[in-house]
């Protein structure tokens, strides 16, 4: 019987009882009506799972002993940053959501010209707390216990610039990352792409709803992306990253 995963943001070790915080002590007690004696398993982030047993289960208090912890290693060769235009409601979760389950090591959201979701700074702010739930709750069902960074989202050349500056045709014929834009227009399709052993990272743009403008294209050009294409049709954002995602890993990560 599969046990229960649930992320805790805390420091975890062998022999440790500990009261769990109100969000995942509330699920456990009252939601799945974990009591005395019963088993469960706690991560938080450090790449380890925490086998655990419940020893004293109350209305306001859930309290667990942590066995030896099991290292997990599911995180794929071929980390992932995916730039991802911010996408209205639902469809932006769906993409943290699946990304999440795909392996990818990093999200960082972006405004562009196009973008068709306006964030002020307390939006933003309630918007990344939402996001990072919604990563926390995708790594607890598929089984990862690293939790990806999603970062807080920001203008298109904010983003670039904290990637650094290296131009692309340098990057190719180094053994760390390749920086990519989806583009229906791209040079290159995945199954071309330069990728070969002793490459770690790659960096995939994803636009918002609206695509890229003239002018976001010209950033990411010159912050050392390349176009590539997908097929002969367009994806709409939800569908484009998460397609790129799973043939990235496909070709060259993890899956397969």
């Amino acid at each position: 019987m599969r046990l229960t995963r649930v992320y805790v943001e805390m420091p975890l070790a062998v022999g440790a009882e500990l009261a769990l915080p109100d969000g995942p002590g509330a699920h456990l007690a009252r939601v799945l009506r974990l009591a005395v004696g019963g088993r469960c398993v706690l991560f938080n982030g450090d790449g380890q799972d925490y086998p655990a047993i419940v020893t004293a289960a109350g209305k306001r208090e859930l309290r667990v002993r942590l066995d030896a912890p099991v290292a997990v290693d599911n995180e794929s060769s071929l980390r992932i940053v995916l730039l991802q235009g911010v996408a209205r409601g639902e469809k932006m979760d769906l993409i943290l959501q699946k990304a999440t389950e795909l392996g990818v090591a990093e999200v960082r959201p972006l405004v562009s010209q196009r973008s068709e979701v306006k964030l002020d700074a307390a939006r933003a702010a309630r918007r990344l707390t939402h996001w990072q739930g919604v990563v926390i709750a995708a790594c607890e069902q598929c089984g990862r216990a690293r939790v990806p960074l999603v970062a807080a989202p920001l203008p298109l050349s904010a983003v670039l610039a904290g990637l650094g500056t290296s131009p692309h045709r340098e990057r190719v014929h180094r053994a760390d990352d390749l920086r990519w834009l989806l583009d229906p227009d791209g040079d290159l399709a995945i199954r071309d792409l330069p990728i070969a052993n002793g490459v770690t990272e790659v960096v995939l743009a994803v636009g918002p709803e609206g695509g890229w403008s003239p002018d976001d294209r010209g950033q990411l050009l010159a912050a050392g992306f390349g176009g590539l294409r997908l097929g002969p049709r367009i994806l709409r954002t939800e569908t484009a990253g998460l397609a790129a995602i799973a043939a990235l890993q496909a070709g060259f990560g993890d899956l397969g």
